[in-house]
């Protein structure tokens, strides 16, 4: 009797644990505010403010201009200021460490992580010949070499940088209006992938699921849309001011399959519909939770604190069904 009294409650033991790994899990959305050196969490789903899950200037941090879920899952943020790199935990916001510094880089604008689990960080210079695209250790941090050189290919302004489907380096050249690609083995210039319209500034942009690249297009307020295969344009997927846009700096899908854009003049994230550009809502409104410049678009899983309450209540009552049984056939 004792034994099968020991089963039963260790079944109901291994419910209530599966019970509380298959919970859905929230999602967050992180947002970089440079002006006052912190990064906010918002609700993936309403826009809500959470709170400030990196405070002003915590750990060194000064003028977060970019970050990025590494492959070890850590969150990546630029420390402009400080020409370094930290990291922190995505779902708690915890200080892990200083991963990078180095002052021979000036503005560090995005940063990647490569086909071969390297770090690559964009550093924008006045100098012509500082302007340059420098490659990590993505386990070490330690630095390999200028993976594209000084004035390469005629970079000049390189903010925006990612890996296509074809494992090569796409870096923005936000003064020219162009895309830039490089062999994502040796670094060499390969050619001018996109050469936009007068009046182009390409900032941050994104290798979508449909195929096509969306560029965050600070110098006509607008969303630009590429084929990412032969770097036509197609047209502009967010129009110039759609929903009182005001320079853009990145533009993101997030769980809903919706187009994220900080409109960095108004202190806002605007959303656009993942499938027809059309201006939905101001889901971050103007200053919210203190937002001030915001840089850069983050999505996240976030470990809900209501998992277990969950789990809890569904055993309570699954248990008491199962008592409730038992004395009815008793």
């Amino acid at each position: 009797m004792k034994f099968l009294n020991f089963c039963k409650f260790s079944f109901w033991l291994v419910a209530l644990t599966i019970l509380g790994w298959i919970t859905p899990s929230k999602a967050a959305m992180l947002v970089t505010s440079i002006r006052n050196d912190s990064v906010l969490r918002y609700d993936d789903t309403t826009g809500e403010f959470i709170d400030t899950f990196i405070p002003e200037n915590a750990n060194g941090l000064d003028g977060p201009s970019g970050m990025k879920i590494g492959p070890d899952g850590l969150l990546y943020v630029i420390s402009i200021r400080t020409d370094s790199i930290l990291r922190y935990n995505p779902q708690t916001g915890a200080f892990v460490d200083t991963f990078i510094t180095d002052n021979n880089l000036d503005f560090i604008e995005d940063l990647a992580f490569g086909p071969d689990g390297n770090l690559y960080l964009s550093s924008l210079s006045g100098e012509q010949s500082r302007n340059k695209v420098a490659r990590y250790d993505g386990r070490t941090g330690a630095f390999i070499d200028n993976f594209v050189a000084p004035g390469s290919g005629g970079i000049s302004g390189p903010v925006g940088i990612d890996f296509g489907e074809d494992k090569n380096l796409y870096v923005g050249n936000v003064f020219d209006g162009e895309i830039l690609r490089y062999d994502g083995q040796a670094g060499a210039f390969t050619d001018t992938f996109i050469t936009g319209n007068q009046g182009d500034r390409f900032a941050d942009f994104t290798f979508a699921e449909d195929g096509n690249l969306y560029i965050a297009n600070p110098g006509q307020d607008s969303v630009s849309r590429y084929d990412s295969t032969t770097g036509e344009f197609i047209d502009n997927f967010v129009e110039s001011s759609s929903g009182g846009l005001d320079r853009p700096v990145e533009a993101v899908f997030g769980f809903d399959r919706n187009l994220y854009v900080n409109s960095f003049e108004t202190d806002s994230i605007l959303r656009y519909d993942g499938n027809t550009g059309d201006f939905l809502n101001a889901f971050v409104p103007t200053s919210s939770g203190g937002l001030d410049g915001p840089t850069s678009i983050v999505f996240v899983k976030d470990i809900p604190e209501s998992n277990n309450a969950i789990a809890i209540s569904a055993f309570v009552f699954l248990y008491g069904l199962s008592r409730f049984r038992n004395h009815k056939n008793n």
